[in-house]
């Protein structure tokens, strides 16, 4: 998360910085990619490692929070040489476009709050100085010179600090509606204004301490709210990140040229080289490779892909060159009609109203409507301007929402507090209050319920001279059944075995020989035999039959207990994959999943997430991969590990940091009690009006007494709140 900063020579200087680099050093290439798969101060030193080992980079630097590196390369080095890098270091990464993401990572909504809370307490501090003056006897000039002094600060800082509540009380008039800054604003105005009016009478009374006493805590409960959420981009403009910028053309010679993705046309040709993700939507033309499209899809297994074969752009191009005809490019390519609908989505679960506001609907006219009523009958009774003014003022302060608009703040920090030691992080504002709504929950399966990565399951049955020959050939190969086949092999101490002529048959394995034998690792039918119904590679010698060496996904940690947590808690668990059948079945019978649905893509998961939305459902939507982007954005309330690719964390509500699910039921569980806590304390605010609002229209409450009744309403809301951290 940006560090927060109120000196602008700090935020000039990474800028200013930035320049400097750039002059000294014009030929470096600066290039950024994403590593969705680290987690620890040993990734990060990996990372980094593999990436200096290169002669060609300069520079590496690896965030952890953001999960990105930025690297300094020579001329003529690019994002595809860098994810190849470390692809063979064994760390999975991705190019990013860096005007993608310029100027989003900056929490200009925190600084802002910060700033107009530090003025609000400096002023708070120096208004109550004088204001203890004046309490201790001072009178006449002396009183009056105080309260000057005193609207003197508190003018300017009410016009700075108190910004955000006018600026949202103004936008929700304008759209004919009613919010809970509306009464906190016209509280602000008619304190100060009352004020001015009784300083410029020589009133003994003034309540500019009340006014920026008020506008302070209110600051202080939205700057609270505000830092225990994490600040993240939007997961459409992630998804266009995700995007590659440069691309390799065909020229009618039959020579490449590096171009902007941006210049690529419907019917020009593509070459896409092993590791490279794929820039555009096509038709392979030449060439033969399998392809990655975990990303997209969630599928766990490469798919084969030859001349004929059609291919979305972000799919990653694994082990052999690729000649595509461009068929969709820019924003009529998959992938950007996939951050289309991630936008549309987020747009939609945007109209979610709060609980503070739809009690502000109801509360808010009222409050109006009696403070004119006080002002319009006292006027009447006593024809006095001055008098109606200060019992309708003291009629609005003490009415004023201070305790509602920290009803639900303090809640929510409590509950978030709460929640973060579990190894829970809270995004967004209301995410808590539709947390507590659901009532059925959709998990994705690789990377979500399952690790996500493959490994061997039978090598204990495979005898030693037969593991050393299989990891021989797997070394060989950057298909992801071998990688993870050879890291098995080499944690059980197994050493290859030396072998001649070792190459790999892109959409096939990798063969070599040994003694005039050749040796295969790879399909079934390539080795000339039948596949089975498990994942699985095959090692042939040309003398025995070919043994096969299965692989499983590992569970994830606590599916278990999530699982049956939300079934004990009356919630319906569905399993939605875009994985084969075979496997997601598994899955499902493992976890005691009766619904289920496998080969689901991305729009086929946000429609079920729709479909159950128009059943009257509240969907709780847990995935991690770029496949889920818009089922995350489309659903009630989202949660994703933080594990999971920039764009799903982006697309949550919440982030789960640990490796376990076991927490999410507990979440749940938290939710529907931090709820419970908020319509408490609307409960207790609602009391507190029905006692002290029929004083102050009786004119027994001076505007004063009024804001010391307000406050003690506060600190009531903030201590129930405060009774969350104890509960289980």
């Amino acid at each position: 998360m940006t560090q927060v900063s109120a000196c602008p020579a700090c935020l000039a200087a990474p800028a200013a910085q930035e320049i400097a680099r750039t002059a000294a050093a014009p030929t470096e290439a600066d290039l950024l990619l994403s590593l969705p798969g680290i987690h620890c101060a040993a990734c990060i030193a990996g990372v980094e490692r593999a990436l200096l080992a290169d002669p060609r980079i300069s520079a590496a630097r690896v965030n952890l929070t953001l999960k990105r590196a930025t690297v300094s390369a020579a001329p003529g080095t690019t994002t595809d040489d860098l994810v190849s890098l470390l692809g063979s270091a064994g760390f999975e990464a991705h190019a990013l476009d860096r005007e993608a993401l310029r100027g989003s990572d900056s929490d200009r909504a925190g600084r802002d709050l910060l700033m107009r809370l530090a003025v609000a307490g400096f002023a708070m501090m120096n208004i109550m100085l004088l204001s203890v003056a004046v309490w201790s006897g001072a009178e006449g000039a002396t009183r009056d010179l105080f309260h000057w002094v005193s609207a003197a600060i508190a003018l300017p800082t009410a016009a700075f600090s108190a910004q955000p509540f006018f600026v949202s009380a103004a936008r929700a008039l304008r759209a004919g509606r009613m919010n809970m800054d509306v009464p906190i604003a016209l509280a602000i105005l008619l304190a100060l204004g009352t004020s001015v009016w009784e300083t410029a009478q020589s009133g003994a009374h003034a309540y500019f301490d009340a006014a920026i006493t008020l506008t302070f805590f209110l600051l202080a409960g939205r700057y609270l709210d505000h830092r225990t959420r994490a600040i993240a981009r939007s997961a459409a403009q992630e998804l266009t990140a995700l995007e590659v910028p440069r691309a390799w053309r065909l020229t009618p010679t039959g020579a490449d040229e590096e171009v902007a993705v941006a210049a690529l046309r419907v019917g020009d040709l593509v070459r896409v080289r092993p590791g490279g993700r794929v820039p555009v939507d096509g038709v392979v033309t030449e060439g033969r490779s399998e392809r990655d499209r975990a990303l997209l899809t969630g599928e766990t297994l490469p798919v084969p892909a030859g001349p004929g074969d059609s291919i979305s752009a972000g799919e990653v191009n694994l082990t052999g060159p690729l000649v595509l005809r461009a068929t969709a490019v820019g924003r009529d390519s998959s992938l950007h009609r996939l951050a289309d609908l991630v936008a549309i989505a987020e747009s939609g679960r945007s109209r979610y109203t709060s609980l503070a506001d739809r009690a502000a609907r109801l509360y808010a006219p009222g409050v109006h409507i009696l403070a004119a009523l006080s002002f319009l009958g006292w006027y009447l009774a006593t024809w006095d301007l001055r008098t109606a003014t200060g019992i309708a003022a003291a009629v609005l302060i003490i009415t004023c929402p201070c305790a509602l608009g920290l009803a639900v703040p303090a809640v929510t920090t409590a509950a978030s507090g709460r929640l973060y030691r579990r190894g829970l992080l809270i995004k967004d504002a209301t995410a808590l209050e539709r947390l507590a709504e659901v009532d059925t929950v959709v998990f994705d399966k690789t990377g979500t319920l399952t690790d996500g990565a493959l490994h061997p399951t039978n090598l204990d049955d495979l005898p030693t001279n037969d593991q050393r020959l299989a990891l021989a050939l797997a070394e060989g190969s950057s298909h992801p059944l071998a990688r993870a086949l050879a890291a098995a092999l080499r944690n059980r101490g197994v050493t290859p075995a030396t072998v001649t002529d070792l190459r790999e048959i892109p959409g096939e394995g990798t063969e070599a020989r040994v003694n005039d034998v050749t040796l295969r690792l790879g399909r079934a039918a390539w080795v000339g035999t039948a596949p089975g119904t498990a994942t699985a590679t095959w090692l042939s010698d040309g003398q025995q039959p070919p043994r096969a060496i299965t692989f499983a996904d590992t569970v994830r940690t606590g599916a278990d207990a999530a699982v049956r947590g939300f079934r004990d808690a009356g919630l319906h668990v569905v399993l939605l994959s875009g994985d084969a059948a075979t496997p997601v079945a598994q899955l499902a019978q493992r976890l005691g999943i009766s619904d289920w649905q496998a080969e689901a893509r991305p729009e086929a998961k946000a429609a079920r997430i729709s479909a159950l939305a128009a059943e009257g459902r509240k969907v709780l939507m847990v995935g991690d991969g770029l496949n889920d982007t818009v089922a995350l954005s489309a659903a009630h309330v989202s949660i994703s590990p933080a594990t999971a690719l920039d764009a799903a964390r982006a697309a949550s509500d919440i982030v789960l940091l640990g490796q376990s699910l076991a927490p999410l039921p507990a979440a749940l569980a938290t939710a529907r009690l931090a709820t419970r806590r908020i319509r408490q304390n609307f409960r207790i605010a609602s009391w507190y009006n029905v006692i002290a609002v029929p004083l102050a229209v009786a004119g027994l409450c001076s505007p004063l007494i009024a804001a010391l009744a307000m406050s003690t309403s506060s600190i009531t809301v903030s201590l129930n709140a405060l009774r969350l951290k104890g509960k289980a």
